[in-house]
Parts: structure tokens; C-alpha cells; sequence
């Protein structure tokens, strides 16, 4: 959220439908006053910081919170934040992450903004041990829980299945010092229709397991912006459509579905503190 006006339509509409629960907020981006605004006006919502250190798309770029002289392997040489995960593993320090990850954490309190929860955007927090490990040390900095798994066969596997090299040690620590951690994390579906994506929604709460499972969906309406944006424009509206359809609230309550948040499970947080 904060991306584009779209997005932050979408997103706003589909928390009154109450089976999005939580969004994720992406400070540096252009569209972030207005969504740090309604967010000081609706404390209630569960809104977290995405924690952005890559600009993937063509056009709509963004550049770090932090001084440019703070954070020069951050930047392309046009200025921007890299556009991938990778670049940015290559090029930054975890100096300087940490430094901008502090800059954008404070810009939104600054706004007013009450986070819940921090996560990562494209999962650039999980390419190198050091950035996670600064991820894992601003979260209790903080007094935020942090999107992690527990060390289970499923989460060792999506971290081999995208390089990563965050290992069941570690996530294993993680939880042995009191975060409060995901049981399943899924982060899309197939399909590019309407059609398409609710099924593969459908299918997919048929078949969840006992626990807390975290369900990333993209919204966006299907205006001129977002189609100048980005080419998976119709997969947005897709999930904007998908989760704001009373058939997919239907099929949850059926199913006994339980939608929780990053702010109750925040509360389960029991962080030990480092020894001296």
C-alpha cells in the first residue's frame, strides 16, 4: 500500500468487506501521504511497513527515506533504488539498510502512523544473513513482530525454492527469543482472470492447514494508473475482486475460518533481552 492511488483504493475498499485484515505500508513510494493520513484516521486498521529497498517497475521509481550520502549502495545510476532483490543484496551494506529501514520506520511514525508489524518487499531482507539479521534486531528494536516462519519443512523448502540463505537454524532462534512467528506463509496464486484467480483463492482455503497462515494478495483497481504501472494490473484487480466478493466471505465462514491480525499476534510476543 502507498504505491499509487490505486492501490490504495483497492485496499482501502476491501478492508470494509473484513477478510483483508492487514496491509503492509510502503513508505518511500508517492502515494504513501495518503494512505499515512487515513491511517491516522482509522488507528483501529492493522497496517505494518513494508520495507521497501528495491524499485521494480519501469517508470513509477522511488529513491531511499535515507540521505543519498547515507546509502550510496542503495542507489542506481539513476538515483532509484535498485530493481531487484539481487542487485541490492550485491550492492548494499548492511550498514546501509539498516540505516534506511530506521529512516523509513521513523518517517511513518512521524506521519502518525502506529505500526503492527514489519515485513519485507520482494523479500530483499532475506537475501543475505546480515539483512535479516537487521530485520530480526529492528523488529524487537521496535517492539514489532516481523513476517517469519517457523522452521518447518515448508518454510526451509520456500527458502531453498528462492535462494535464500535464512536457515532453520535461525529461524528456530527467532522463536527461541520470543518472536512470534508464522505457521505458513503464502505469497500468490496462479491464474491472470478473475475466474482464474478466485478458484485458485478457493482452492487454496479449502485445502489450509491448522495454525496461522499469512495470504499475500496485490490489490488495485482497474484504472489507467495501475495499467500504467504495472503489467500484472489485471491479477490486482483480480484479488481486489476475488476478496471483495461475498462468495469468498461465504466459503470462509463455511469453512470456519478464523481472520486474525498482526496486532493480536504482536501480542504473543515475549522478546528475551540480549545479555550484557
Amino acid at each position: 500500500i502507498g504505491m499509487s492511488h490505486s492501490v490504495n483504493t483497492a485496499s482501502i475498499e476491501a478492508f470494509k468487506h473484513s477478510m483483508v485484515t492487514s496491509g503492509s505500508i510502503m513508505v518511500p513510494c508517492p502515494w504513501f501521504p495518503e494512505i499515512a493520513d487515513y491511517a491516522k484516521q482509522h488507528p483501529d486498521l492493522d497496517l505494518g511497513l513494508h520495507l521497501t529497498l528495491t524499485s521494480e517497475w519501469k517508470y513509477l521509481r522511488w529513491r531511499p527515506v535515507a540521505p543519498p550520502d547515507k546509502v550510496p549502495g542503495l542507489l542506481d545510476e539513476q538515483g532509484f533504488m535498485w530493481k531487484s532483490e539481487r542487485q541490492t543484496a550485491m550492492k548494499a551494506t548492511p550498514q546501509e539498510i539498516e540505516a534506511e529501514l530506521r529512516a523509513q520506520i521513523d518517517r511513518a511514525l512521524a506521519f502518525g502512523i502506529k505500526p503492527t508489524h514489519l515485513d519485507t518487499h520482494m523479500g530483499t531482507l532475506y537475501t543475505r544473513k546480515d539483512f535479516f539479521e537487521v530485520y530480526a534486531k529492528l523488529g524487537k528494536e521496535y517492539g514489532l513482530p516481523i513476517m517469519a516462519m517457523r522452521a518447518t519443512p515448508e518454510s526451509i523448502e520456500l527458502a531453498k525454492k528462492d535462494g535464500s540463505p535464512i536457515t532453520a537454524e535461525i529461524l528456530t532462534k527467532l522463536e527461541q527469543d520470543g518472536y512470534p512467528l508464522l505457521d505458513y506463509l503464502v505469497t500468490g496464486v496462479s491464474g491472470r482472470t478473475f475466474a482464474e484467480r478466485k478458484k485458485a483463492y478457493h482452492d487454496l482455503l479449502r485445502n489450509l492447514k491448522p495454525g496461522v497462515t499469512m495470504l499475500i494478495v496485490h490489490l488495485g483497481m482497474d484504472n489507467d494508473e495501475l495499467k500504467a504501472t504495472t503489467g500484472s494490473w489485471q491479477q490486482r484487480h483480480a484479488d481486489f475482486l476475488s476478496f471483495t466478493d461475498p462468495e469468498t466471505k461465504k466459503l470462509m465462514d463455511e469453512l470456519n475460518i478464523k481472520t486474525t491480525t498482526w496486532r493480536e499476534l504482536g501480542k504473543l510476543a515475549n522478546w528475551k533481552k540480549s545479555a550484557k
